[in-house]
């Protein structure tokens, strides 16, 4: 399994190499579609590589986490938020990386958290020191068998979501904190004791809508605070007139993937 995804790369550099030449067009079929398979469980994804891949190149990685209305079995909806930014031809150019998004079935949660939708806002039970759920186990072994690969830069692997997966992207952190390098968090929350675990110095930005009446912009003020309190480094963005949809807003920050970039993984 953990030659998989070297696999698929081999294929999808003969694919380049035989497409015409002056095609720059970039589509959401851009992403390829792929299931990873692990003790009888799978995890649909989609993977985006960078233009002119190389196996003797080494590429950052980054792993989004989508909402949860984008929950299913398409393999499809997890790109509506988010996927644009990464099919830029300036972002492809910048910041060539390997960009993943897997999907969560609607029955499962990318975070451990108990939601009550009977109120405005929802209320959350976080209880991401619990054993993970399915879904987000999954995506960590796919994200091992990712990282192992020679031609990806261990040091340089980000996570962010947004809502629910900005949920999961608090919780992966916590569970996987030596393989991250910075993160970025959209209307999400989490159980702010996870921060006892994060990276001394860990990178991550925040944004959230002041208008939220489904996930409280609470939630994010106080991971923010803790973050920084515990030795973390968290910026936080507040869109005064944002309500739950701040994703538009986050991906439309102008330094989002730059800040993201330059962050890099102290080797230990």
């Amino acid at each position: 399994m953990k030659n998989k995804f070297k696999y698929l790369l081999i294929a999808l550099s003969a694919i380049l190499l035989l497409m015409p030449f002056g095609i720059n067009a970039q589509t959401k079929e851009d992403f390829k579609r792929e299931k990873f398979i692990s003790e009888n469980d799978t995890l649909n994804y989609r993977v985006l590589f960078p233009d002119n891949f190389s196996e003797d190149e080494k590429y950052p990685v980054v792993l989004v986490l989508h909402g949860a209305g984008e929950r299913g079995d398409d393999n499809e909806a997890q790109l509506v938020h988010g996927s644009d930014l990464f099919l830029k031809a300036e972002t492809r150019k910048n910041f060539p990386a390997i960009v993943i998004f897997p999907q969560a079935p609607k029955e499962d949660y990318w975070a451990k958290v108990e939601v009550k939708r009977d109120t405005m806002p929802f209320q959350f039970d976080f209880k991401n020191t619990e054993a993970p759920t399915k879904s987000l186990n999954m995506v960590m072994r796919l994200m091992d068998s990712v990282v192992e690969q020679e031609f990806v830069n261990d040091q340089k692997v980000y996570v962010g979501g947004l809502s629910m997966g900005g949920m999961g992207t608090y919780e992966i952190i916590y569970k996987k904190p030596e393989m991250f390098a910075a993160a970025f968090a959209i209307c999400g929350g989490a159980n702010p004791e996870i921060a006892d675990s994060y990276s001394e110095g860990f990178n991550i930005w925040i944004f959230h809508g002041e208008k939220d009446d489904v996930v409280p912009p609470r939630l994010s003020k106080e991971m923010a605070r803790v973050i920084n309190h515990k030795g973390g480094n968290a910026k936080l963005s507040l869109y005064p007139n944002d309500n739950h949809n701040s994703w538009d807003s986050a991906f439309s920050e102008p330094y989002l993937l730059p800040w993201l970039f330059s962050k890099e993984r102290t080797k230990e």
